[in-house]
């Protein structure tokens, strides 16, 4: 019997520790900083010291150590976590490595970021959902730009509390001098960010000291070991006490007895009988069912994914956000917002990109960037454009009102991410600021009389023949052949040529790569109302670059945009070069002329590709007649 009696208190002692480890806090970090400065050996020590890893864990790094290891044969602990090829290899991060460890009062999940700056958007990735920050600082160089860059970040995207770490003090003999030196640097950078008292702990990731415990090797220090400040900093504020928001996902409709609505609790909580609002429509309904993979609730909260049904059918679909009806969310097409930008290419006011903010995706462009972060002194600084790992202000325009909170009261419903349109990589990640409240100000104000019925009094349909191509291919020659032809056909035109444009609404821009796409935005808009009015608009204009050919063409209904590639071959457009244009430009005298200092995107499909070195102007007018024939009526 005592036997058995001792077995089941093992059971039970067994089931106690399990249940104790499930209800755990878990913690989720990051560690950043500048290249170099030792993130991917801080985690691989806490691991372990943690004893996270097994027997063979610890065979295969003591082996990896003597192939790819830094430390002489010793332990490289970096190598637990640098898992690419090129990372061990290098001896840097590049990706974010996660990984898992607990101690006695509570489990973490720790991001590792690289610190070069070309991998900025690495670490955005990895602050994005972190609870609390480990910023390290090499002990020989001190604050560097990135350590700067970083801190910065994480104080932008609301991660609210930092453990400075002063790393490799074993390289600079422990001396408690430097660690002073350091830390004012330190305590300004965390007041200038609003971080209150920040942790800073004096630490040798490779050695040990401070990981755990308190080191002999500094006994000057009298705070607290990196593990112990872990254990004890406070997470980021339950949203449990927020209004509920849950984005629709995807509209549940397995057969024609159900229909729900699914998604993620953005945040707070919902039971069954409790009334809500779909944004942006402002419908209302109750829940009267809350369904699960595993069964029905009676309440759903924060971070649940779950499929909410209503006691009546309403209009909701994917990209609405579920609200509380007595507090939905606001609406709208224009925001202020912090952005980041990820890479190479510059960011340029009023080129269209595509937003993606939880389950919405929709077209948008940067109207104004107020000013960029200088990342040295975190001064405002004025821009026209933005560059890699640039941090700015900007205004954002959408082509709809989309449902939003401010990244502040709600970081689901507050980020995005912009996307290239053309090739779709995202190029920025941004957290919403506020609505611009003028735009909630200006409505579309509908007119009788439509560009259909102009066309009919035309006799014809209105549309705009956008012709591109480089400086000297003819392109205002073929416009003006082709306007005469038409005009003698009957068809109200109207012609608008680039140079003459620049003597007047465009003569307060220049040929920057900002200026390039202000210019043809203003043609797009100018040639729209055209086209509403019921003509037939030609537009000769470089317009070099592909994206802000497809914003013009994004301006118009199907049928109305035609692109007419005028192909020239540079050696040809230089040997014709009726202004003397490209003469100045090999001499240095015209910077960013296009086909010389700046490129030229072709079209990839234009509706019309006329080949100049092979067609007369009179042959290529041809050309276009009989495309446009069928397309007039």
């Amino acid at each position: 019997m005592s036997k058995v009696k001792g077995q089941r208190q093992a059971e039970k002692a067994i089931d106690a520790y399990i249940e104790a480890q499930a209800q755990q806090d878990l913690l989720r970090f990051i560690t950043c900083g500048s290249v170099d400065d030792g993130k991917s050996t801080l985690i691989g020590r806490l691991l372990y010291e943690a004893k996270c890893l097994f027997e063979d864990q610890v065979s295969a790094l003591q082996n990896e150590s003597k192939r790819y290891g830094t430390q002489e044969g010793n332990l490289d602990f970096a190598l637990l976590v640098d898992g690419l090829s090129a990372e061990r290899e290098q001896g840097i991060t590049i990706d974010v490595a996660y990984r898992f460890f607990k101690t006695q009062k509570r489990s973490f999940i720790v991001a590792d970021t690289p610190g070069h700056e070309q991998y900025t958007r690495n670490m955005v990735t990895g602050a994005s959902t972190a609870d609390a920050a480990v910023l390290l600082i090499d002990a020989r160089y001190g604050v560097l730009a990135q350590t700067k860059r970083h801190a910065y970040i994480t104080s932008l995207l609301g991660v609210e509390s930092m453990i400075m770490v002063i790393n490799k003090m074993d390289l600079v003999d422990y001396a408690q001098k430097r660690f002073e030196e350091i830390s004012a640097e330190l305590n300004a950078l965390a007041h200038s960010l609003h971080y209150k008292a920040p942790l800073i702990i004096p630490v040798s990731a490779l050695k040990g000291d401070c990981v755990t415990e308190l080191s002999p090797n500094m006994p000057w220090y009298a705070g607290m070991s990196l593990v112990t400040a872990l254990e004890t900093i406070p997470k980021k504020q339950d949203d449990l006490d927020l209004a509920f928001r849950m984005p629709i996902q995807w509209v549940n409709r397995p057969h024609l007895d159900f229909r729900g609505v699914s998604g993620t609790v953005a945040a707070g909580q919902i039971k069954v009988g409790d009334e809500i609002s779909v944004v942006p429509s402002l419908q209302k309904a109750h829940i009267s069912k809350i369904v699960t993979m595993d069964g029905e609730l009676d309440t759903a909260i924060s971070q649940q994914a779950v499929t909410l049904v209503f006691d009546r059918e309403i209009d909701a679909s994917r990209g609405d956000v579920v609200c509380v009806s007595s507090n939905p969310v606001e609406t709208s097409d224009q925001f202020a917002a912090q952005v980041v930008w990820m890479v190479d290419e510059e960011a340029l006011c009023h080129r269209n990109y595509l937003l993606k903010m939880g389950t919405i995706t929709t077209n948008a462009s940067l109207t104004t960037i107020k000013h960029s972060i200088d990342i040295e002194s975190y001064q405002k600084r004025p821009a026209t454009s933005l560059k890699l790992n640039d941090i700015a202000r900007v205004d954002l325009k959408l082509d709809r009102p989309i449902p939003f909170e401010s990244y502040q009261d709600n970081q689901s419903l507050g980020s995005f991410i912009l996307i290239d349109r053309q090739n779709f990589n995202t190029v920025a990640a941004g957290m919403v600021k506020h609505p611009l409240r003028r735009a909630s100000n200006i409505h579309y104000h509908p007119h009788s009389i439509t560009q259909t019925s102009r066309e009919t009094m035309n006799g014809h349909k209105g549309m705009v023949l956008w012709f591109t191509g480089l400086s000297g291919s003819g392109k205002s020659t073929l416009a003006d052949h082709l306007e005469r032809r038409l005009h003698a056909m009957g068809i109200k035109t109207y012609l608008l040529d680039g140079d003459n444009v620049r003597h007047g609404l465009n003569q307060d821009l220049g040929f920057t790569p900002s200026d390039r796409v202000e210019n043809i935005r203003r043609v797009a808009e100018v040639a729209k109302l055209m086209v509403d009015a019921g003509l037939v608009v030609l537009t000769a204009f470089i317009s070099p670059y592909q994206a802000d050919r497809a914003r013009a063409r994004s301006l118009f209904k199907e049928g109305c945009f035609h692109e007419v590639f005028v192909d020239t071959p540079l050696e040809l457009a230089e040997e014709r070069d009726p202004k003397g244009l490209y003469k100045k430009a090999r001499a240095g005298e015209i910077p960013n002329f296009t086909g010389i200092g700046s490129p030229y995107e072709a079209p990839d499909h234009p509706e019309l590709h006329v080949k100049t070195a092979d067609l007369t102007p009179s042959e290529a007018v041809e050309e276009m007649i009989t495309y446009l024939e069928k397309r007039l009526k």
